[in-house]
């Protein structure tokens, strides 16, 4: 068996290939000097922006949250806010009685909404479409009135406060940045290694075809209660950075409004769950508000028109880029 000479390779595979690899390096150098300019930028900017950029990593971890259920599960959430409040009162309230960290509450908070995803998903396992969309929206309206009724735990209109540091010796804004970054990049990863995996293969075959699926072994149910298990889970992961971030945890933080606002920044960002893409529907859905806070009676149309213009603009991007931001690996 003779081996293929190296002339007779057709000249256009060595300049594709290269072009592959060379454009596969230009995208890490980009995403390893973005990630050097999101750590130094607390070093160089204002306390204020430190704050609401720490925020934003947090909104981007609940964002990924429902981007994850529309990608993996087929279905709109207008309730996230439930388990995004769920992690945020998990930290809160484990502060307050226990006196722990976020290092001891943040587990907590993940293993609490994904109880919580189980404990809503099992009996609206067979619901879908609308149907599964209004009954989030139900929880989403009743989060706060309970909250409010059980105001001797939950603090009422006042809320609750976290003060305790995670980090002992390192500056409180400090704290409130780079913990929330470093959630956002450890979801960002994980999820792009469960992207990979036979689980995320057979719940993508049922969204598919259910059919098809059943067929292979793999139950309808078991994926609709898997799939509403791990959004609730990554959805407190983000409440529970967004406490530590805003330092406290009210009912008026989680509203319908509040869900609402959730899935316009997942369909900004093209239910993107990297880093890049989540990180857009984060900004936007955190700076867009305090943008247009002195506008008005119009504030709803500007805030409208600007959600169109952020949709139309990265639908117009080049199918390559869009792809990218659409599949994750931004």
């Amino acid at each position: 068996m003779s081996s293929l000479p190296i002339d007779s390779i057709p000249p256009a595979a060595a300049p594709s290939a290269a072009r592959t690899t060379g454009a596969a390096r230009a995208r890490k150098a980009g995403m390893a000097l973005g990630l050097l300019v999101l750590l130094a930028l607390p070093l160089v900017s204002g306390g204020y922006w430190t704050f609401t950029l720490g925020v934003c990593f947090a909104n981007a971890i609940a964002i990924i949250s429902v981007s994850f259920l529309v990608r993996y599960g087929g279905e709109v959430s207008i309730g996230h806010g439930v388990f995004v409040a769920a992690g945020a009162y998990t930290v809160a309230l484990v502060e307050k009685y226990l006196g722990l960290s976020l290092w001891a509450s943040l587990p907590l908070a993940a293993v609490v909404g994904a109880l919580l995803g189980l404990v809503f998903a099992f009996p609206s396992r067979n619901m879908s479409g609308i149907y599964l969309a209004v009954t989030t929206m139900a929880l989403a309206l009743a989060l706060p009135e309970l909250l409010l009724h059980f105001s001797a735990v939950s603090g009422g209109y006042e809320g609750l406060y976290v003060k305790l540091d995670a980090l002992p010796g390192v500056p409180k804004n400090l704290q409130r940045y780079y913990l929330p970054l470093l959630g956002l990049v450890a979801v960002a990863l994980l999820l792009r290694h469960f992207r990979r995996s036979r689980q995320a293969m057979a719940l993508l075959l049922i969204r598919t075809s259910a059919h098809a699926a059943e067929s292979f072994g793999v139950r309808r149910s078991w994926a609709r209660l898997s799939v509403m298990a791990l959004s609730a889970a990554i959805a407190a992961i983000g409440g529970a950075l967004l406490s530590f971030s805003s330092s406290t945890v009210s009912p008026n933080s989680f509203t319908l409004w509040t869900s609402i606002f959730l899935l316009v920044g997942s369909v900004v960002c093209l239910h993107s769950m990297s880093v890049v893409g989540s990180l857009i529907g984060g900004v936007f859905l955190t700076l867009m508000p305090l943008l247009l806070a002195g506008a008005g009676d119009w504030v709803p149309i500007l805030y409208g028109g600007a959600l169109l213009a952020v949709v139309l603009g990265v639908n117009a991007l080049p199918a390559a880029l869009r792809a990218r931001l659409e599949g994750g690996h931004a």
